[in-house]
């Protein structure tokens, strides 16, 4: 490791500078590291961590410094100038502090896991490299390792912190959306939930006759059910609509592996039972169904009612629809379409601003893994994941269920309309006749309103309601 003793008398008060200008960063919510360079005596630029505000991944307190130096000189090699930083310079950091040809690099505290001044490498030690700045560390270390504890301690305390393998979509995001005036619950802890928080709706009483559990698919998120949603609060009914992991104000993976039929079914049976959720009436439509339609046999005691809407039980044992195919194959060739759009040509009643809210949870290709893995995931053969727990259920609906069920089918759907529908009554035991909406298409919630209540009356007698 370099020396952790100030070999220049003036190396504590520089250290000070810096540390002023790492405290300024952390009040803006960036990490907080500083950066001053002094040549002469003086100080000739300051620098502070400043990844998020600019959207730049090399704006480092280092480079930031750096750079307004180069500048103030006119010159980007610093020959003659010291560099003092709070915190162990990084590879990146390391590479531009040699290409300016410093004489020397202060640093504060030690990096363990990324610092290349000695920590994790020295780049600053290789005999191959034609110009030598000398490194010293441990300047004014514990008051800046102090600052790092201070700024990352109650964001690692904090019961929602967000894993380095996923994005979370900026609150901002879902301001001001139409119809949706909602805040979010989260939950990160469960069993099989990997850290990832997930963002769930829980609206109206715990202790409400009726429990609507709304499951929403690919690529909606619970905005899809804003029609419905306060037809049954209004009635005294409690809403509880998840985001699936990936999409809406969940987190969201950045792999597309991470996604799995068994993974998403196994969240949500632990997400039912944290919530103890009773008197139950799923509702289901597109891969809310494809995962929804498996839960209830795991305990049926907890539901009442069935409300399900144009999706499919994938048990392998039936080929896929082609309009489901011919879907599937539009999102392997064109990853990036816009969601929107594709509510926008379904829905041309929807408002602009309405189309523009299903949008608002991908904000780029990022964010957008789950869209790319969720058309692959539907169980096509036997033997792929999630198709033998679906053959099981087709058994439990057909020969155990005991509650009620309403089916409402939006005829003009060309994915999972009235052909895969027709099929999945069969399944579905003393399941009356189907309501046809001819004028609806694969977001059947798109018309919740009617059907909400079409709902209510189906599922209570008029003294309930």
């Amino acid at each position: 490791m370099p020396s952790a003793l100030p070999t220049d008398p003036r190396d504590e008060a520089f250290m000070q500078l810096a540390l002023e200008q790492a405290r300024a960063a952390g009040e803006r919510g960036e990490v907080p590291v500083g950066a001053v360079v002094v040549r002469d005596g003086q100080v000739i630029a300051t620098g502070a961590n400043a990844p998020l505000a600019t959207h730049d991944p090399t704006a480092h307190a280092e480079i930031v410094a750096l750079r307004a130096a180069a500048r103030q000189l006119g010159n980007y090699r610093l020959e003659g100038c010291t560099l003092y930083v709070t915190l162990e310079p990084c590879a990146m950091c390391s590479g531009a502090l040699l290409h300016a040809r410093l004489d020397r690099v202060v640093f504060g505290a030690a990096e363990p896991r990324t610092g290349a001044a000695g920590s994790v490498t020295d780049l600053f030690a290789l005999p191959q490299i034609n110009h030598h700045t000398r490194i010293e560390g441990g300047v004014l270390a514990d008051a800046s390792a102090a600052l790092l504890r201070g700024f990352f301690q109650p964001r690692r305390a904090t019961a929602e912190p967000l894993r380095d393998d996923a994005l979370r979509t900026p609150d901002a995001a879902f301001a001001g959306l139409p119809g949706f005036p909602w805040q979010a619950r989260h939950v990160q802890d469960l069993p099989s939930q990997n850290g990832w928080r997930m963002a769930y709706l829980d609206e109206g009483p715990a202790d409400a006759p009726v429990t609507w559990l709304c499951l929403h698919g690919n690529p909606a998120w619970s905005y899809l059910y804003r029609h419905m949603i306060p037809v049954w609060t209004a009635a005294g009914h409690r809403v509880v609509a998840p985001d699936l992991i990936g999409f809406g104000r969940s987190d969201k993976p950045k792999k597309p592996s991470a996604h799995t039929f068994s993974f998403h079914r196994q969240v949500l049976l632990e997400f039912i039972e944290r919530l103890d959720l009773q008197r139950v009436v799923l509702v289901v439509q597109d891969w809310g169904g494809i995962l929804g339609l498996t839960l209830p046999m795991a305990a049926p005691q907890r539901y009442q009612g069935l409300l399900v809407m144009n999706t499919l039980l994938a048990t392998g044992a039936e080929p896929l629809s082609p309009g489901f195919l011919a879907w599937r194959q539009m999102c392997a060739e064109r990853p990036d379409y816009s969601v929107s759009r594709l509510f926008a040509r379904g829905n041309p009643h929807l408002t602009e601003a309405e189309c523009a809210a299903y949008d608002a949870p991908f904000p780029d290709r990022g964010h957008r893994a789950a869209l790319r893995a969720f058309p692959a995931l539907v169980p096509e053969h036997p033997q792929d994941d999630g198709a033998a727990i679906s053959r099981q259920a087709a058994t439990f609906w057909s020969e155990q269920w005991q509650g009620r069920s309403l089916m409402v089918i939006g005829q003009a759907d060309p994915v999972l309309g009235e052909p895969v529908m027709r099929k999945l009554h069969t399944c579905i035991r003393n399941c009356p006749p189907p309501v046809w909406l001819g004028q609806a298409g694969h977001f059947v919630q798109e018309h919740g309103g009617p059907v909400a209540r079409q709902a209510l009356a189906h599922f209570l007698p008029p003294s309930s309601t």
